[in-house]
């Protein structure tokens, strides 16, 4: 099983460079959900999940939820 982020509203992977994804086969891989769900509270995201991705079944099961730093808008300065 593959531990991955994921956008809760787009549904995509983050891959290594940051960027999303639709393919789970090309998302970045975690090797435990506390290093994921860490890695994704630093990400310019809202809402993710972590999920176990099943490469042979491709099968998703959800195993935590939170909210990142939230999407960055260019021009605009965090209060």
């Amino acid at each position: 099983m593959n531990i991955l982020i994921e956008n809760a509203e787009s549904f995509k992977y983050l891959d290594s460079n940051s960027e999303w994804t639709g393919n789970a086969l090309e998302a970045m891989t975690f090797p435990s959900t506390q290093i994921a769900f860490a890695a994704a509270k630093k990400e310019a995201i809202g809402k993710f999940n972590i999920v176990g991705y099943v490469a042979e079944t491709k099968q998703l099961v959800n195993m935590d939820h939170g909210r990142g730093k939230g999407v960055e808008t260019p021009g605009v300065t965090p209060e």
